[in-house]
């Protein structure tokens, strides 16, 4: 390994210096720098798309890259897996999570470096060194507790604590309050500032400008696998950084709001789902060109209400009228065929194939639609259907044959929403649709949501972000722990009305 000076290993824990990486058909990125301080938080900003993960995941062995060098600790490396990264103090975060569900806390917690005493391995050991950790972080969960049983935000919690135990000295933190309250924001910034204070280097990627702000002391930004620039964060504007992300002038945040409610389409009442504790008791009305907003705090049981007209979680009581008819839904395949259409959450867990390509991701929901007079499928029909997708969503990909685990989250969300397109719905219901998709990207997925009010459709789109659901919705439905605590129209509200309305059953 080639060393470097005294003066420079003092000045960097990190440097990647020109580092490109391609792709067939796209140069993902172009001699891209970044250089990262001891006991500092660097942000690294860009659209979707932009090239942070590809940098990210050729320094953590991921990828390997085709030019340029990568120094730590004033030593040259060359990391060829993620155990290796690891192993020399480079440890990550990453926004989609990556837990083993049907295993224990603990486990998660060392799985692949497991204590042994002798031949087997020692839990109690296990136990022990997982609750010093937890209580260094003020962390409240059981290592014993299986994982499978926690709130994504806890899940978020032992990702961090994961990182934690590395001892690492460069930590990368994806998107890592996507899944947090404000109270666990404030949590893991305690504990990034621990972090810091021990001689870390941070490299945190965020989408949320006001944690940028807060939290970090210098700032790198991407633009189409290239890198813009370099320099502290102090003294620049938030309409700076955005010029510099997506190399024009953003002047507004949301597209002018131009739909017009109509009659109702969509009639809940009394809803209540069969395994508690979740929703309970629900009514509500949804018009054709409206969006609906749903709010609350963690917890709130907001996702319960869309899986429970999908039909993926089972009913109590209640009843859902669509047109004036009455529809069951009681599997998702019915409540696709009612004309019901569901973007979920989590994207890598339950939206996307990610190793199949963007066709299959594209048509997966309709796949009927595609079948000629003797049961076979059209290729003519689906490979337009997948060009559909593609144009009028604005999909950056290569081809149709890319994986769309390939793609930035961004990318995969509006294949994810044309996929639901292609069935026609009625009702489109989003579940943090822009969750961990930068300005640019989060720009484009409002206006396609208005443009299908436009059309007659009725949306449905539950967010954490209190400026998203005032910037786009018509009415707000607010849930506190699993009951209807109001709905407001969003003219006529507030955010401190909001809040308050969210901890009326807490």
């Amino acid at each position: 390994m080639a060393a470097m000076t005294t003066e420079q290993q003092s000045e960097w824990l990190l440097e990647m210096i020109d580092v490109s990486k391609s792709f067939p058909g796209v140069k993902a990125l172009d001699n891209v720098n970044l250089r990262v301080r001891p006991h500092s938080v660097h942000a690294l900003m860009g659209e979707n798309g932009a090239g942070k993960s590809t940098l990210l995941k050729c320094l953590f062995g991921i990828y390997e890259k085709d030019e340029g060098k990568i120094f730590l600790l004033g030593q040259e490396v060359n990391f060829t897996s993620s155990k290796e990264a690891l192993e020399n103090g480079v440890s990550m975060v990453h926004q989609e999570l990556n837990l083993v569900l049907q295993r224990t806390v603990m486990d998660n917690m060392w799985l692949g470096r497991y204590p042994t005493r002798g031949l087997f391995v020692d839990h109690s050991k296990m136990f022990t060194d997982t609750k010093h950790i937890f209580d260094e972080l003020d962390i409240d969960i059981d290592p014993r507790e299986k994982v499978a049983n926690l709130t994504v935000s806890q899940m978020q919690m032992i990702e961090i604590a994961k990182a934690f135990s590395y001892d690492a000295k460069v930590v990368i933190m994806d998107e890592p309050t996507s899944s947090l309250t404000e109270k666990e924001v404030n949590h893991l910034f305690k504990i990034i500032n621990k972090l810091k204070k021990k001689g870390c280097g941070i490299v945190y990627i965020s989408h949320k400008m006001e944690e940028i702000f807060q939290l970090c002391d210098e700032i790198t930004i991407l633009r189409d696998g290239q890198w813009i620039t370099t320099q502290p964060l102090q003294g620049l504007t938030m309409d700076q950084i955005i010029g510099m992300m997506v190399g024009r002038e953003l002047t507004q945040r949301f597209p002018e709001k131009t739909n017009q409610p109509k009659e109702v389409i969509l009639e809940v009442e009394h809803l209540t789902a069969l395994n508690q504790p979740s929703i309970q008791d629900i009514s509500f009305s949804l018009r054709k060109g409206e969006i609906l907003g749903i709010a609350g705090l963690v917890g709130a049981k907001r996702t319960d209400i869309v899986e429970t007209l999908f039909g993926v979680r089972e009913r109590s009581q209640g009843s859902i009228r669509l047109h004036g008819k009455e529809v069951q839904n009681r599997d998702a395949h019915e409540a696709i065929h009612n004309g019901f259409a569901l973007v979920t959450e989590e994207r890598r867990s339950t939206g996307i194939y990610a190793q199949l390509d963007i066709s299959f991701n594209s048509l997966i929901a309709n796949m009927d639609k595609y079948k000629n007079g003797m049961g076979l499928l059209s290729n003519t029909r689906m490979k337009s259907d997948t060009q559909w997708v593609i144009d009028s969503m604005r999909v950056k990909t290569p081809s149709q044959r890319t994986n769309i685990g390939s793609l930035s989250g961004g990318n995969q969300q509006k294949v994810i929403i044309g996929r639901w397109l292609l069935t026609q719905p009625e009702v489109l219901m989003l579940d943090e649709p822009t969750r961990g998709i930068d300005v640019g990207a989060k720009f484009e997925i409002y206006q396609l949501i208005l443009e299908l009010a436009k059309k007659d459709k009725g949306i449905v789109i539950i967010s954490s972000e209190m400026p998203e659901l005032l910037g786009i919705t018509d009415r707000i439905l607010v849930m506190s722990n699993g009951r209807l605590a109001g709905i407001v129209n969003t003219k006529e509200t507030d955010q401190n009305e909001i809040l308050r309305l969210a901890s009326r059953y807490l």
